[in-house]
């Protein structure tokens, strides 16, 4: 199916951060999976028919942590690789008949104590297709922070996953993820050509610096995009529709197709064309950009290892001051090698 419709689904997010107990919070969770469902149950009525893509916003089942520590926040809020909670997720994308694309904190046996950020899609079947855990994060572990031992134990494949499926070729970008071309470009290379996006991200009006990437990523990777925002985050510390709307498609020419406005909705919906995208990258041309690089000539530029360090967090606990004071000493680093001015 190379053409049909992908919904960018605008949900509010009920966060876990003041239940009771981690045993609350997993019932908040089951709530939140249930809203997913009631939301999911009359899509095609309004998206048609055809739907087969739906992607959620970022960490709709749980919201994200603000004052809790990471290890009690792989407690309360981190699912299980096999848990209660993917198995729903599986039921409800078999259920629907659709590819459900998502994004939550996940435990891993290997590393006790922590969690990473994951992304998923589950297939219309309900398989599991795809998991990518987020390699660049402000406050959260990546396996970057323990990156000899994460590829000893899951290999390089592990890393930048695409799941080549009849609906095209999807990768999953985290939230600010969409800022890092290079870090596009690597599911790209890789055979991407639909970017799931789960988002959780202010409603401003003009253009954001995150709206202004995933134009970009669209256009110089011939990319659809799918980026889902939150309608809103209930029981913060700052007003709960900051983070509301937004929710967009977008073509692999950059052109934005749909864009929800404020409050929960269905409205993102529009149809991809895989087959025009594949016509469009098998046709030579001035902005066929993928047949146009030229590797070799950014080689030694990107394989300099002195900018922010791999396997920061290996035998250190993370907190949200460790990662503060490595981005501190990164700046540091870029002065000294002349990447970035100082302060005058």
């Amino acid at each position: 199916m190379l053409q049909y419709r992908a919904v960018a689904l605008q949900l509010k997010c009920h966060p876990v951060n003041f239940a009771a107990d981690a045993a609350a919070a997993r019932e908040i969770i089951a709530v939140n999976i249930a809203r997913i469902d009631r939301a999911l149950s009359g899509l095609k009525i309004i998206a048609g028919d055809d739907v087969a893509l739906v992607v959620l916003p970022e960490y709709i089942l749980t919201g994200f942590p603000i004052d809790t520590s990471i290890g009690d926040w792989a407690d309360r809020a981190a699912l299980h690789p096999d848990g209660p909670e993917y198995e729903s997720l599986a039921r409800l994308a078999s259920k629907y008949g659709i590819y459900l694309c998502g994004n939550a904190y996940e435990t891993d046996a290997n590393f006790p104590g922590i969690y990473f950020q994951a992304c998923f899609v589950f297939d219309a079947g309900g398989s599991r297709i795809l998991n990518y855990r987020r390699l660049t994060s402000m406050f959260s572990p990546t396996p970057h922070d323990y990156w000899d031992r994460y590829l000893d134990l899951y290999g390089k494949e592990s890393i930048f996953p695409v799941a080549r499926t009849p609906i095209g070729n999807l990768a999953v970008i985290a939230s600010e993820e969409i800022q890092y071309p290079e870090l596009v470009r690597c599911f790209v290379l890789r055979g991407a050509e639909v970017l799931c996006h789960p988002s959780s991200e202010p409603l401003t009006t003009g253009l954001t610096p995150k709206d202004i990437a995933k134009r970009a990523r669209a256009t110089e990777n011939l990319a659809y995009v799918v980026s889902a925002n939150t309608a809103g985050i209930e029981n913060v510390p700052y007003l709960e529709a900051t983070c509301d709307g937004l929710s967009k498609i977008i073509d692999f020419q950059g052109r934005v197709l749909v864009e929800a406005g404020p409050g929960e909705s269905a409205a993102a919906a529009a149809d991809l064309d895989i087959a025009a995208l594949r016509r469009y990258r098998n046709r030579p041309g001035m902005n066929n950009f993928l047949s146009r690089m030229r590797m070799e000539l950014y080689a030694d530029t990107y394989s300099r290892k002195d900018f922010y360090p791999a396997n920061s967090l290996d035998g250190i606990a993370p907190s949200r001051e460790h990662f503060k004071s490595m981005q501190r000493e990164v700046i540091g680093r870029l002065r000294s090698l002349g990447v970035i001015e100082p302060e005058s």
